[in-house]
C-alpha cells in the first residue's frame, strides 16, 4: 500500500512539475526553443495523454532489475532510439553553413589540401578544424549525404552516454553511472541537437572521453590508456575553444587520484604530451588561431553577455527540472560522505555559474557532468524500483516533450523550406541549378550563407554568384550575433553559369516572409515561370529563409 501511494504522489509530481513549468513559460527565454514557442500550439491534451502513457511505461520498467552486463547495449539502443525521430529536422541553426563549406572542400579536394587551406580560402571564423575534418572525411566514405552526418552525430550522442555511464561506474558504482547515463536523455534541447552539422555534441563526447581516459590513467597507468588520454585531450582541444576552458577538469582529477607519486608522474606526463601536441599543431596555423582569439576576445566574449539565456531556462526547462532537482541534493550527499570524487563531476557546473556562462550551446559540453551529478544525488532514494521509476520517468516525459512540442515547432521553422526545396530539386531531370539570393527588406543576415544548406540537401551542381545586397551599417555588422553572415564569400565550387551555357532552373532564396516573391521573371534574357514556392514561416525569428523555383520557358 505505501508502496503503491509512493509511486502515485511521484506520478502527480511529475505532473505538476508540468504544469508548473508550462504556466510559467514565459520566463523561457531560450532562443531556438522557448517553452513559450514550443507549446504556442500544441494540444495539450495530447501532451497530457502522452506523459501519463510514459509514466505507466516509466512504471513497468522500473520493476525489471536490468542485470550490469545488459547496461551498455541497453542505453546504446535507448540513446540512439531517443535521437532517431530528430533526424526529419532541417539544419536548425545557420552555423551549420561553415562546417558543411569546410567539410565539402576536403571531401572535394582532399586532406592535404584541407589541412593546408583551412583558414586561408576556407574560412574558418572562430571555427577550429577537427570536427569539419570528420564531417569532411564522413562526406569523401559515404558521399555527400546530410545521413552522413547524421549517423556520426548519433552515434557520437550515443558514446557519450555510453562514456557518461563509464565514469560514474568507475567513479562509484554501476548503479550511479546507468542512472546518470538515462539522465542524460532528460534534455529534451540537447535532443534536437544530436543530428545537427554543429560541433557542439562532437565537443561534448570528446570531452567526457577526455575526462574518462584520463581518470583510467591516472588511476591504472598503461602505455595504451595514456596513449587514448592524450588522443582525448588534443581532440578536445581541437574542437572548440570554450573546451579549452573545460578541461581544467583534468587538474582536479589529478588532485583526487594522484596520491602517490606514480600517478602524479603519468597525470603530469599526459597533461605535458597533450599540451605539447596540440600546441604544435595550433602553431602550425598560428596566424589564422591568433587572429580567431582575438576576434573572440573583442567580438564573442562581449557578445555572450547580449546574447546569453537564463540559468532557470536552461536548468529548468530545457533539461527536466527533476534532473537539477537531484543535482542539487549531489552536494548535500556529497558533503556528508565527505567525497572528495564529487568535485570531479561539479567542477564544470560550479564554473558555469560562477563564470555566469549563460549560453546553452556553450554550456551543453557540460551536460554529463550535470548528469552524473543528478545520478549520484538520486541515492537519496534507497529504493531500487523507486529510483528506476525516477529516472525512466525523467527519460520518458523529456522525450514527449521533446517528440510532441519541439520537433513540431523544429518542422515548421523556415529552415525547412531548404531541406524541402533540396529534395524538390533532386527530382528534376537537370544536372546543375542556378541560385541567386534576394536580401530581405531590413538587411539583418546576408541570405548567400543559405546557399550552402540549400547544397546539403541537394544533389544538384550549384552555379551562385555573391550579390550581398545593401550592407547595414558597419557598427551593427561588429555586434550582429551573425556578424560571420556578412563575411562570409562563396566558395570556388559554386562558379557562375557561364555565357551562353544551358538554360537551367533557377532558385531564388529570399525571405520567407516577403509576399513579393514574383510570379515569373527575367534573367539574362531568359524568362522564368515559378514552378514550386517554398514558404513556411514560423514567424519567431528575424531569419526566414524562403526559396521560389523558376523553370525557363
Amino acid at each position: 500500500m505505501q508502496n503503491r501511494l509512493a509511486n502515485t504522489l511521484l506520478a502527480a509530481a511529475f505532473f505538476i512539475a508540468f504544469v508548473a513549468l508550462f504556466l510559467f513559460r514565459s520566463f523561457d527565454n531560450n532562443t531556438l526553443f522557448s517553452w513559450a514557442w514550443v507549446f504556442a500550439e500544441v494540444d495539450a491534451a495530447r501532451i497530457y495523454l502522452a506523459l501519463a502513457a510514459s509514466l505507466v511505461l516509466a512504471f513497468l520498467l522500473s520493476r525489471l532489475s536490468v542485470p550490469e552486463r545488459a547496461h551498455l547495449p541497453l542505453l546504446a539502443t535507448l540513446s540512439c532510439a531517443a535521437a532517431l525521430p530528430f533526424w526529419t529536422e532541417a539544419e536548425l541553426i545557420i552555423d551549420a553553413s561553415r562546417y558543411f563549406t569546410q567539410a565539402k572542400h576536403l571531401s572535394m579536394y582532399g586532406v592535404a589540401y584541407f589541412l593546408n587551406e583551412w583558414g586561408r580560402s576556407i574560412p574558418a571564423w572562430t571555427d577550429l578544424p577537427i570536427v569539419p575534418f570528420l564531417y569532411g572525411m564522413a562526406f569523401s566514405v559515404f558521399g555527400e549525404h546530410r545521413i552522413a552526418i547524421q549517423l556520426l552525430t548519433t552515434m557520437l550522442f550515443s558514446l557519450t552516454v555510453a562514456l557518461t555511464y563509464l565514469t560514474g561506474k568507475t567513479l562509484w558504482n554501476s548503479t550511479i553511472g546507468f542512472s546518470a547515463a538515462l539522465m542524460l536523455l532528460g534534455f529534451p534541447y540537447l535532443l534536437t541537437q544530436v543530428p545537427l552539422m554543429l560541433v557542439d555534441v562532437p565537443t561534448m563526447c570528446f570531452l567526457i572521453l577526455a575526462v574518462y581516459t584520463f581518470l583510467l590513467a591516472v588511476r591504472s597507468g598503461g602505455a595504451a590508456r595514456m596513449v587514448c588520454s592524450v588522443a582525448a585531450i588534443v581532440l578536445t582541444v581541437l574542437a572548440k575553444y570554450s573546451a579549452w576552458f573545460m578541461l581544467t577538469v583534468l587538474i582536479v582529477v589529478m588532485a583526487v587520484y594522484a596520491r602517490d607519486r606514480r600517478s602524479q608522474v603519468r597525470g603530469a606526463a599526459i597533461l605535458l604530451i597533450a599540451g605539447t601536441a596540440s600546441g604544435c599543431l595550433l602553431l602550425l596555423k598560428f596566424d589564422v588561431v591568433s587572429g580567431q582569439l582575438a576576434l573572440l576576445r573583442a567580438y564573442q566574449g562581449p557578445g555572450l553577455v547580449r546574447w546569453g539565456e537564463s540559468f532557470v531556462s536552461t536548468f529548468l526547462f530545457q533539461m527536466h527540472p527533476f534532473i537539477t532537482v537531484f543535482a542539487l541534493l549531489s552536494f548535500a550527499v556529497a558533503l556528508l560522505k565527505r567525497d572528495a570524487r564529487f568535485a570531479i563531476i561539479s567542477w564544470l557546473v560550479l564554473l558555469v555559474v560562477l563564470f555566469g556562462i549563460r549560453r546553452i550551446r556553450y554550456t551543453l559540453p557540460v551536460f554529463p557532468m550535470v548528469a552524473l551529478m543528478a545520478g549520484y544525488g538520486l541515492q537519496v532514494i534507497t529504493q531500487d524500483d523507486r529510483r528506476r521509476f525516477i529516472a525512466y520517468g525523467i527519460v520518458s516525459t523529456s522525450l514527449v516533450i521533446a517528440i510532441f512540442a519541439y520537433l513540431p515547432l523544429a518542422e515548421h521553422m523556415s529552415a525547412v523550406n531548404l531541406k524541402h526545396a533540396g529534395t524538390y530539386l533532386n527530382t528534376l531531370g537537370v544536372a546543375d541549378v542556378e541560385v541567386i539570393t534576394l536580401p530581405p527588406k531590413e538587411p539583418f543576415i546576408n541570405q548567400a550563407i543559405s546557399v550552402p544548406l540549400l547544397d546539403l540537401f541537394t544533389n544538384k551542381l550549384i552555379r551562385y554568384r555573391y550579390e550581398p545586397g545593401a550592407l547595414p551599417p558597419r557598427e551593427e555588422i561588429e555586434r550582429s550575433s551573425l556578424r560571420f553572415t556578412w563575411e562570409y564569400r562563396n566558395p570556388a565550387y559554386y562558379e557562375d553559369t557561364p555565357p551562353g551555357a544551358e538554360r537551367s532552373v533557377l532558385v531564388v532564396i529570399a525571405d520567407a516572409s516577403d509576399s513579393a516573391m514574383p510570379r515569373s521573371l527575367e534573367r539574362n534574357g531568359i524568362h522564368y515561370d515559378q514552378a514550386r514556392f517554398f514558404c513556411i514561416n514560423e514567424a519567431i525569428f528575424k531569419h526566414n529563409v524562403g526559396i521560389g523555383i523558376y523553370q525557363p520557358y
